[in-house]
């Protein structure tokens, strides 16, 4: 890749990341969640201001002017994904007897949950939509993570206090990299109470039409139902986040 082209890659890159973030983001911050060298993160934040795509404010710290515009745009890429994602939930959750939940990456690397349908047992799994989930150690984050640009993925281990969540949570960045890669490899991320005791999360990919990874579908499951019939509900999850795929145009 030439110069020109790096330094277009990465002015883009600096636009979507500001363009997710709904606060006002520090140079520091930038260079963390991307992964560029400061000066070069400078040049790119400052060559926003000079053009008016962007202000600095007086703490120094950057927004885009016209970031109303692209959240508008995210919100009408999650309705597609709902409509194409709900029914399937449903379906997951009737054929499984557990909750199923969507979920999507910000540009920082956190989880955002869409949607859920939540088991009818008596003994469920349950989640607020509106809450945080830690990436590293839930199984839609470490998903998600795993399928996200590497080198933006490392800097979110970097920048984030990786904190056991129980006696079980993989905390060490080496071990979570290599669970990256076993989740790449096998399709499906498992989550057997790193987050919260009693509690197995496991998690598949859903594609967009060019096959980019842009969501996805968890099951939160009772771990002694988990460990009774996981075979069983990783095929259902896997084959739910397929359909939810080819729903969206992918067809792979």
């Amino acid at each position: 890749m030439n110069t020109e082209v790096k330094s277009a890659a990465r002015m883009l890159d600096l636009l979507e990341y500001l363009a997710g973030c709904p606060e006002p983001v520090r140079l520091k911050e930038i260079v963390a969640a991307l992964g560029f060298p400061k000066s070069s993160a400078h040049a790119l934040a400052q060559t926003l201001v000079s053009r008016g795509y962007a202000i600095q404010d007086a703490a120094e710290r950057y927004v885009l002017v016209h970031a109303s515009r692209h959240r508008s745009a995210t919100r009408a890429n999650e309705a597609r994904l709902l409509s194409a994602a709900h029914p399937i939930m449903e379906q997951l959750r009737d054929r499984s007897g557990e909750t199923a939940i969507l979920v999507v990456r910000t540009t920082r690397g956190e989880t955002k949950r869409l949607a859920k349908c939540v088991s009818r047992q008596a003994i469920r799994f349950d989640i607020e939509l509106d809450g945080q989930s830690e990436s590293y150690c839930t199984a839609t984050g470490r998903l998600l993570l795993a399928h996200w640009d590497s080198a933006q993925a490392n800097a979110y281990l970097a920048r984030v206090p990786l904190i056991a969540r129980t006696p079980r949570t993989v905390v060490e960045p080496d071990a979570i990299r290599e669970i990256f890669r076993s989740i790449r490899e096998t399709g499906v991320s498992i989550c057997d109470e790193e987050h919260v005791i009693g509690s197995t999360g496991l998690a598949a990919p859903i594609r967009g039409r060019d096959g980019t990874v842009v969501a996805a579908l968890n099951l939160g499951v009772v771990t002694t139902r988990y460990r009774e019939r996981s075979v069983d509900l990783i095929e259902m999850l896997r084959d739910a986040a397929g359909q939810i795929s080819k729903r969206l145009g992918f067809d792979g």
